[in-house]
């Protein structure tokens, strides 16, 4: 809504993208000749704050019963939605720091599509790190690898954009179904059915 009314760049040749921000309001980069910026140390203390949270507090103690066992939280007298709003609440405002960064960074204005596609990558990366902060973490710099090699792929041999998606998608696929056959037991019961058939008839 702001970029494309009271933000939008008069200059902008009505593009719907704010004014570049100025010097003041950019994160500093860290290392000369590279990109990386103040936005490295914050995702760092993020992920050492959100362990703590989730592994060293009562509150995430309770967010992780509630999660896992509804009737033992309520037994025990936790309230579940106010874990629920918690963690709704904290996820938020790790994506606002996020988004935060990434304007605050490399782009260095307002645009309506800061992000291609963070949001359902994320899923992909809690479920690759276990939900364990530090695992995301791991999982985040694999991910982005994945994003920087699919542009790599676009420019130099010309596949689509839809590459990148389709690599998330196998490493998700195959994820998961490392799990079904980890925290199952897949028999095949072919033999079994028919030798039920032929002692019923």
């Amino acid at each position: 809504y702001l970029v494309h009314g009271p933000w939008r760049d008069p200059e902008g040749f009505n593009f719907p993208e704010s004014r570049l921000f100025p010097d003041a309001a950019i994160l500093p980069v860290i290392l000369d000749d590279t990109r990386l910026h103040l936005g490295l140390p914050i995702a760092l203390a993020a992920v050492v704050l959100g362990w703590i949270l989730v592994r060293k507090s009562f509150i995430g103690f309770q967010m992780r019963v509630a999660g896992l066992a509804d009737g033992a939280a309520l037994y025990a007298g936790f309230h579940r939605k106010r874990m629920v709003w918690i963690g709704l609440l904290a996820g938020g405002a790790a994506a606002g720091i996020a988004g935060l960064c990434e304007v605050a960074g490399p782009i260095g204005q307002l645009l309506p599509s800061v992000s291609p596609g963070y949001g359902y990558a994320a899923i992909i990366v809690a479920f690759v790190g276990r939900l364990h902060p530090f695992g995301i973490l791991l999982a985040s710099l694999l991910m982005s690898l994945l994003y920087l090699g699919g542009e790599s792929a676009q420019m130099e041999l010309g596949l689509p954009p839809a590459v990148t998606g389709i690599f998330q998608g196998v490493l998700l696929f195959f994820l998961l179904a490392a799990d079904l056959f980890i925290n199952f037991r897949v028999r095949l019961a072919v033999g079994a059915s028919l030798a039920t058939e032929e002692a019923a008839s």
